[in-house]
């Protein structure tokens, strides 16, 4: 993608990776508008860096979806970019049954789904366009713990691919940033202040240098995410697949 003189949309930019992101993006003279559920979260990161705008938005209500659709386009003629960073993780036991199944389906799958079908019209106006999927590690090698969230990324890996071979012959590229274990608050404060995990801005500025370097990128890998990405091609992947996730339990044991 251009990684300047765009018009993007990045939901989940309240906080976390999407936040970062469109900070970054920012930084290069790009126009950015972060959206979320939580209207007092988006106006303190409008106040805190001044240039960001913001939309309330909830990803996994159709009807919003639409609205705001309507709304950008008319705020924002020129949009020709969505990041798609809204995501819930949460860790779920298969015995008793998945209770934030649909939660989960809904943001992290539905909602990129249904954006980028009602952006999509616009999108494929523009002289040039780019839709950012964000999908995860473990949509290679699951984490057992977190079974839905694992599910979805595999499934919105699976998505990016079709996406991007419908799009082939369009001005519209597809990107898909591929995380790691983060420093986020995905799942917690543990989790932001877990020293296993990537530090925060050590991703963003891997990732920005990546697309910078190589804006043809169709998987955006920082190192850190490469085991995991090609977890399958090695031999010994259930033996893999076992000891990371016995390595995470562990880890969480008594939470």
């Amino acid at each position: 993608m251009h990684t300047t003189g765009n018009t993007l949309l990045v939901t989940g930019g309240g906080s976390g990776i999407g936040l970062e992101l469109a900070k970054a993006f920012m930084a290069l003279g790009n126009e950015v508008i972060i959206a979320g559920r939580r209207e007092s979260v988006l106006q303190r990161q409008v106040a805190d860096h001044p240039g960001l705008h913001y939309k309330v938005l909830d990803v996994t209500n159709a009807n919003d979806i639409e609205r705001v659709t309507r709304e950008l386009l008319g705020d924002y003629p020129r949009l020709n970019a969505v990041l798609h960073a809204a995501g819930i993780m949460r860790g779920e036991s298969l015995k008793v049954g998945a209770s934030e199944l649909e939660e989960t389906v809904a943001t992290n799958l539905l909602g990129p789904i249904r954006l980028n079908d009602a952006l999509m019209p616009h999108f494929l106006q523009q002289p040039h366009a780019a839709v950012i999927t964000v999908s995860s590690g473990l949509a290679f090698l699951p984490l057992a713990l977190t079974p839905s969230y694992s599910a979805t990324k595999a499934a919105i890996h699976s998505y990016s691919q079709s996406l991007r071979y419908q799009l082939k012959n369009t001005h519209v590229q597809v990107h898909e940033i591929v995380p790691p274990y983060v420093q986020t608050e995905l799942m917690g404060e543990r989790q932001a202040n877990d020293p296993q995990a990537m530090p925060l801005r050590a991703f963003i500025d891997e990732v920005m240098a990546i697309l910078q370097r190589t804006p043809e990128a169709e998987e955006i890998l920082v190192e850190r995410v490469k085991p995991l990405r090609f977890a399958e091609r090695g031999d010994d992947y259930p033996a893999f697949f076992q000891r990371f996730n016995d390595q995470m339990a562990a880890a969480r044991e008594g939470e």
